[in-house]
Formats: C-alpha cells, structure tokens, sequence
C-alpha cells in the first residue's frame, strides 16, 4: 500500500472545553448534590490522565493487531 504517511497534529489544551455544565451533569448521574468551586479543575485534571490512558492504550492495541485506523472496539477493549 503506497500513499504519504502522515501523522494527525497534536491539539492543544482541549480539556478546558469540558465545561461546567458537564461536569456538573457527569456528577448529578453519580449521585452528587452539590459541587465545590474547586471540584472543576480537578476533575478536568483527572479526566485528561484517563483519557489520555484510553487513548494510548487503543492506539498500542490497534498497532499490534497492525491497523493504522483505530476503531470503537479497540476504545472499548480496556
């Protein structure tokens, strides 16, 4: 298979678009009744590290089984 090999560029900080809102709501579903002013910044922190594992976790997983493309199986596979 010929073609150019080109790599996807690495966003920026993209964690800061989780917004309140959101958060809030991923809370209420745990069962949450009110949230601290603090409580925002953390759970950003805490989700970027999650799903930065996911993510390389899915890639490692989809370059074993030798694909270029990542799929929602290979997500899901954790």
């Amino acid at each position: 298979k010929g073609g150019a090999k080109h790599r996807g560029k690495v966003l920026g900080n993209n964690i800061q678009g989780i917004a309140k809102p959101t958060i809030s709501r991923l809370a209420c579903h745990g069962g949450v009744k009110r949230i601290s002013e603090l409580i925002y910044e953390e759970t950003r922190g805490v989700l970027e590290v999650f799903l930065e594992n996911v993510a390389r976790d899915a890639v490692n997983y989809a370059e074993h089984v030798k694909r270029k493309t990542v799929t929602t199986m290979d997500m899901s596979t954790r």
